[in-house]
């Protein structure tokens, strides 16, 4: 059966001398695996449908099994993220955060708007750090995880100077520190920022100034969450964070 669907590459495996097999993440039936056979060929007119971060529709063969791409259409095909060194680096870690936390053809539309608009901000110069930690904190919900930011995770209260506590999940006021003596020391505005990627609709994002101490904060919260409580081990991440040594000699 022909199908149409608007989908993102978010993955690609060689699969033989010629044929690519090409995970999708779809708006209509979530993530999905499609053979696409010739995309390996220079003038297939599946190689640049089947690129890594192309948004596009896809006409695809559906049975039991593995789908069979017939023809697609490039909507946007992201050639700012493929030009930029750097930009692929975060955009790689996006798709496969992606992949690894999503189950097969459970459709998500919201999820695929978030994917969508998250790549296509970075393409337009959005900050891709920015991007990414709005996203790591989008996701936790996904895997399960839901950390406490509205509140202090030991006493309940709203209100005070707060850090964050790994071992109690989320935040902990300025009363309650004893309790984790390796809390995270944040600043107010990593406070807010955390919060606000958290909960807040990423169609809404304006220009987001962020200082350069205040990314740090956020990036060693988060990372050490996931650390504790995702259980993944994502090959794009520690590339990631080689590739910011590498900035930083530049």
């Amino acid at each position: 059966m022909l199908q149409k669907c608007e989908g993102i590459v978010i993955r690609t495996t060689d699969y033989g001398e010629t044929n690519k097999i090409v995970t999708l993440y779809t708006r209509e039936w979530g993530k999905v695996g499609i053979m696409a056979r010739g995309a390996k060929k220079p003038n297939s007119r599946l190689s640049s449908i089947t690129q890594l971060f192309t948004h596009g529709y896809f006409l695809v063969q559906r049975g039991s099994g593995l789908g069979s791409l017939q023809q697609g259409e490039i909507i946007t095909s992201m050639r700012s993220i493929g030009e930029d060194i750097f930009l692929t680096a975060y955009a790689s870690y996006i798709v496969e955060l992606t992949d690894k936390c999503t189950e097969e053809k459970k459709s998500n539309p919201f999820h695929f708007e978030l994917l969508y608009q998250t790549l296509n901000y970075m393409n337009e110069g959005y900050e891709p750090d920015i991007l990414m930690n709005i996203y790591e904190m989008k996701m936790l919900n996904v895997m399960g995880l839901y950390p406490i930011l509205n509140q202090c995770s030991v006493c309940g209260s709203t209100d005070g100077h707060f850090s964050f506590s790994i071992r109690e999940g989320g935040f902990i006021c300025h009363r309650c520190l004893d309790k984790d003596p390796y809390h995270f020391k944040l600043s107010p505005a990593s406070v807010k920022l955390l919060r606000l990627f958290y909960y807040f609709d990423l169609s809404r994002l304006g220009t987001i100034s962020v200082k350069d101490e205040t990314k740090e904060e956020l990036k060693k919260v988060i990372t050490a969450y996931y650390e504790e409580y995702s259980g993944l081990h994502l090959k794009t991440k520690k590339f990631l964070n080689s590739m910011d040594q590498f900035r930083n000699l530049l």
